[in-house]
């Protein structure tokens, strides 16, 4: 592995290593938002981010565990000043999932309330089936100008796609996108300025195995056939594009992430 990576959404807590893979990303000089997918993640993830160069904390509430555990927006709520970073939350109406979608809808919708209170939050957002009422809702309730939203693993239409990059998203593509021909396409067509790289680890595996941030390495090199580029140059269009969703906090090198 050379040079600098990005992995921008990452389940680093659900590593059984979780220590060394936080340590890995330093060591490796990934730049890894750890997304979490309860309230009650937040203090560890936290912890541990707060004392790396490359690594990020999400605090989050799962669409998919939010028939469940929707009570927990109360502690997200109350976490929600220590955290500049936002995710995993968002909408998910596939078929497991779709007879909460008004409960997720009702928690998704205080997140983006008080994230645009807030200001200045970046939110890795989950869109699976539901990218239209996900754009809906960033539209009615994340003003312009009051954070940045990420659409990780997006699946969406590419009119739907088309109305993201109106909104201002950016997107994290992962290698599962890349395998898939509606995915190659879309990818094929987002502006070169809204792109991130994840892994989704450690849902996402290969050769048995679960993804980890280092291979985001292979991320890139597809992305690069893509995008008709070489690895390096599209290194440099990753890190200006990491530069432009974080450009608040971080130095010219990126390295506040």
């Amino acid at each position: 592995m050379s040079g600098k990576l990005i992995d921008f959404h990452c389940h680093l807590d659900l590593y059984p290593d979780f220590e060394r893979q936080v340590s890995d990303c330093d060591r490796h000089e990934i730049y890894t938002l750890a997304v979490t997918t309860l309230p009650a993640a937040w203090p560890r993830n936290r912890d541990f981010a707060a004392a790396t160069k490359h690594v990020r904390a999400g605090l989050g509430l799962h669409p998919q565990i939010v028939e469940e555990r929707w009570r927990e927006i109360d502690a997200w709520e109350r976490y929600l000043p220590e955290a500049r970073y936002i995710g995993e939350v968002g909408l998910d109406a596939g078929p497991r999932h779709y007879r909460s979608l008004q409960r997720q809808k009702d928690v998704f919708r205080r997140i983006l309330e008080a994230c645009a209170s807030e200001g200045g939050r970046i939110l890795s957002v989950h869109s699976v089936r539901a990218a239209s009422k996900v754009l809906d809702m960033i539209e009615e309730n994340l003003p312009s100008g009051r954070g940045k939203v990420c659409l990780h693993w997006f699946t969406g239409s590419e009119r739907e796609a088309q109305r993201a990059v109106k909104l201002g998203c950016y997107f994290s593509v992962n290698i599962e996108m890349l395998r898939k021909e509606h995915g190659l396409k879309l990818v094929s067509r987002l502006p070169m300025g809204r792109l991130l790289t994840e892994t989704d680890g450690p849902f996402t595996t290969m050769d048995g195995r679960p993804l980890r941030p280092a291979d985001s390495e292979m991320v890139l090199r597809e992305l690069a056939t893509v995008r008709k580029l070489s690895v390096e140059e599209m290194r440099s269009v990753l890190l200006a594009n990491l530069k432009g969703v974080t450009s608040r906090s971080i130095t010219s090198e990126v390295a506040g992430l």
